[in-house]
């Protein structure tokens, strides 16, 4: 059974039990000052308006017993993981794995790269650490899903046109029904929050659907 949630560019088959909630790189890193995202030169207060919605969000999928993934983009101590492509590129001041105010940008363990405190996962809460943008490349997230009998995904995280599209982009080509959260989602620079999901929807929902969280949340009323 699959319940009709009001999205564009159609109502999405929202199914009850086999759907996750993915939240993509809610990181200190990205979303607080001092991180990786402040050093790039970027406006963090941009992702951190959206906390309380994601938070809700999460809220809304513990209290319904679904599954919640959770991801964070970052890399191993050594960088051996990190293309020299991807850390050189662009003119920053600091680079992936130099020492920040929160500990090596971007690397595992160190405080920055953790999820913040009001998206943390809890225990039982799927979590993986992911070298690239999208959320399958050389992790195991694929075969977490499919043993969770997992067919639907709903998105929310950072950014939009970089990280939650890359991985909804690769959850498409592997079958999944795909829906972003449009206020649950954000990027530094919002012409291209509004292009990604446009580019998402485009062509009967190319890529997947897009709704708020109010209306999924009234679906369920």
């Amino acid at each position: 059974m699959t319940i009709a949630i009001p999205a564009q560019p159609y109502a999405f088959p929202f199914a009850p039990g086999r759907t996750a909630l993915v939240v993509i790189d809610m990181q200190r890193d990205f979303i607080e000052c001092g991180g990786f995202g402040e050093s790039l030169g970027n406006d963090v207060t941009r992702l951190q308006a959206i906390v309380p919605t994601v938070a809700a969000l999460i809220g809304f999928f513990r209290e319904k017993g679904w599954p919640i993934l959770h991801t964070r983009e970052s890399h191993l101590p050594d960088l051996s993981d990190c293309p020299p492509s991807k850390r050189l590129r662009g003119g920053a001041a600091m680079r992936i794995g130099d020492k920040g105010t929160m500990g090596r940008l971007l690397v595992r363990g160190e405080a920055g790269a953790s999820i913040i405190p009001e998206c943390a996962p809890l225990s039982g809460e799927m979590v993986i650490d992911k070298p690239g943008k999208g959320m399958f490349h050389a992790t195991g997230c694929e075969s977490l899903l499919r043993e969770a009998g997992v067919t639907h995904l709903v998105f929310a995280g950072v950014t939009t046109e970089v990280c939650v599209q890359a991985s909804m982009r690769e959850a498409n080509d592997r079958g999944f029904e795909c829906l972003l959260i449009t206020d649950a989602t954000e990027s530094y620079f919002p012409k291209f929050k509004a292009a990604a999901i446009e580019m998402i929807v485009a062509q009967g929902g190319i890529v997947g659907w897009a709704t708020s969280f109010g209306e999924l949340r009234e679906a369920f009323a």
